[in-house]
C-alpha cells in the first residue's frame, strides 16, 4: 500500500469564468494570494490559468491540516470572494480535496 500524507490537505479549486470576465476573475483570486499565503498552516497557494482556454483558472492549495484548511475557508477575504465577488465572475467552480501520495 502506497503510503499517503497523514495530516496535510491538498485543494484542487477550478473555476470557469463567464464570458469575458477571465481577466477579471484572474485579478480577483490573484488578490486573495498575499492574506492566505500569510495563514498558519498554508503550505502552498498557487494559482494557475490554463493555456488551451484561458476562462478556467485553478488553484493548487496545500494545507497542513483539515482544520488549517476549514480556518481559511472562513477567512473574510474568502467569504467575501464567494458571497460577494464570485457570482458576477464564475459559471462554475469544483473544489475538489485530497491527500498528497508520498513517494
Amino acid at each position: 500500500m502506497l503510503k499517503k500524507a497523514e495530516r496535510e490537505v491538498v485543494c484542487v479549486a477550478q473555476f470557469r469564468a463567464k464570458e469575458g470576465k477571465d481577466e477579471e476573475l484572474l485579478l480577483a483570486l490573484h488578490g486573495l494570494i498575499p492574506a492566505t499565503r500569510r495563514e498558519e498552516g498554508n503550505i502552498r497557494y498557487e494559482l494557475n490559468q490554463a493555456i488551451d482556454d484561458p476562462r478556467v483558472i485553478t488553484f493548487i492549495e496545500k494545507f497542513a491540516s483539515q482544520e488549517d484548511f476549514d480556518s481559511h475557508c472562513n477567512t473574510l477575504y474568502i467569504k467575501g470572494f464567494f458571497d460577494d465577488v464570485s457570482p458576477n465572475l464564475v459559471e462554475t467552480v469544483v473544489v475538489t480535496l485530497y491527500k498528497e501520495v508520498l513517494p
